[in-house]
């Protein structure tokens, strides 16, 4: 009688903010040793995952890639956003199960930190009661901006908060105002509304705006010396703690 094979493990790396110099080794041997590889990526596009990953996949992997139903075409807000988005984890985690219960591993490559406002965690929460899931922390987007900055971005007792640029105006300054230290993720088509929020705070002239952090193309400079243009995807605004010192 044969014995069934034994389940593979899924394994979720986190690749860092970008830059390869700042993979750890353990992300670095598992995606060297990748049989089957899934990453996310916007339709039609490379995908920022895989062009981290891309230089030390071996050349035998096999590929899948996990493409988003929707980006910005659909508001946040709408119920069609959510239900098009559950289908499609729901769709991608029947096709990663599958491998897994043959018994083939699989390597997910994460942008940053795979539990840092990730996708790699929708999968995550839908299969890690019934296969063995592994996580390989990163060093984090934000942390590459604030170094990139040449400041520390906490002191003593300073309390660091994170937010999104998709939260409502009113929200983002009650949150800011609050903040010691302030990292806002997510800007893009957000920036104006950003701004707005941090002089509600009295925090604009203290902003920084981080483009690309610790990749190519990478620019630092203060907020309020950016302009009105659209900001990348890949922008961190940082507003560095001012706490006790000795």
């Amino acid at each position: 009688m044969s014995q069934s094979p034994k389940m593979g493990t899924l394994h979720g790396v986190g690749l860092g903010p970008g830059d390869a110099d700042l993979m750890t080794v353990r992300a670095r041997r598992l995606l060297e040793g990748a049989r089957h590889v899934a990453y996310f990526r916007k339709a039609g596009r490379k995908g920022h995952a895989l062009t981290i990953s891309e230089p030390f996949l071996p050349d035998s992997a096999i590929h899948f890639p996990m493409e988003y139903p929707v980006t910005t075409e659909i508001p946040l807000g709408d119920p069609r956003y959510n239900e098009a988005l559950s289908q499609f984890y729901a769709e991608v985690t029947m096709h990663l199960r599958a491998l897994l219960v043959s018994g083939e591993d699989v390597v997910v490559p994460c942008e940053g930190d795979p539990f840092f406002y990730g996708s790699f965690m929708h999968i995550y929460e839908r299969l890690r009661d019934t296969v063995p899931v592994q996580v390989t922390p990163a060093v984090t987007g934000m942390s590459a901006a604030w170094t990139a900055t040449g400041h520390p971005i906490t002191w003593g007792d300073d309390v660091l908060s994170v937010l999104m640029g998709t939260l409502p105006e009113e929200v983002l300054a009650a949150r800011m105002k609050e903040a010691d230290a302030l990292v806002v993720m997510k800007i893009g088509r957000n920036i104006a509304k950003v701004k707005t929020a941090l002089r509600a705070a009295g925090l604009y002239d203290r902003a920084w705006l981080v483009e690309y952090a610790s990749q190519q193309g990478q620019t630092v400079q203060r907020l309020s010396d950016a302009g009105d243009r659209i900001t990348p995807y890949f922008s961190i605004i940082v507003v560095h703690g001012q706490g006790r010192r000795p």
